[in-house]
């Protein structure tokens, strides 16, 4: 019974992606959907980076399904390795004092390497993902690699990750209120490749980067702990 269920599941599935490209054809370069953004993406948004502009306002939805994904699975890991009481911090070998100085040294720059991808995300390639990945492993470094680490201020990193949340929720909020639909752009544009341009995306990106950035380094404090 659970392989027949499977096989109507995956036929379903199948069924739903021929009929997606059947209307937009994957990889094809000349559909209406890719010349409009490319076409409009900067009129439309501020945004140089056109990605950007998809994935934070033709598609900011998405985006906030994406967050929400990371979101639910820091929770359940974090519920799967707190089911103890009493969680002890591995003890593991002591870092060199190349590495131990390195990471102090290479820690508040990686910091701002982080923030500058996702606060330029409306112009380069990056945004708040990728600048939340880069302080992630900033602070992964300073797991392995500094001899007094204490683990990650759990509170003030939940405050954050919280705030970064509501303010997306909230910006997209605000669009549906001011223009009829969620994650509108309804700030000045601004003149594009400036860096206060693009409405409201470098504000979502600001909130996404935190966010992410938050989230994996409290899955990578919690990893590095056993019962």
């Amino acid at each position: 019974m659970r392989k027949i269920i499977s096989l109507v599941l995956l036929a379903i599935l199948l069924t739903g992606i021929i009929f997606c490209l059947g209307k937009i054809p994957f990889g094809n370069t000349q559909s209406k959907v890719r010349r409009y953004y490319v076409n409009n993406g900067i009129k439309d948004t501020g945004a140089t980076n056109i990605v950007t502009s998809v994935v934070l306002n033709y598609r900011g939805l998405d985006t906030l399904g994406e967050v929400t994904i990371l979101f639910i699975a820091a929770i359940g890991l974090s519920a799967v390795l707190h089911w103890e009481e009493k969680r002890q911090k591995k003890q593991g070998r002591r870092s060199s004092l190349i590495l131990y100085t390195g990471c102090r040294f290479l820690f508040p720059l990686i910091m701002l390497f982080g923030a500058y991808i996702f606060i330029h995300g409306h112009l380069t390639p990056g945004g708040g993902f990728q600048g939340g990945a880069i302080i992630a492993s900033g602070f992964l470094l300073t797991m392995l690699g500094c001899w007094k680490w204490q683990g990650v201020n759990k509170i003030a990193f939940k405050v954050t990750e919280s705030i970064a949340g509501i303010i997306f929720v909230v910006v997209g909020l605000l669009g549906l209120l001011y223009s009829g639909y969620f994650l509108a752009n309804y700030l000045p544009k601004g003149l594009p490749n400036q860096l206060f341009s693009a409405g409201i995306i470098p504000i979502i990106y600001v909130a996404i980067g935190f966010k992410v950035g938050t989230e994996l380094s409290g899955v990578l404090d919690n990893l590095i702990e056993e019962p």
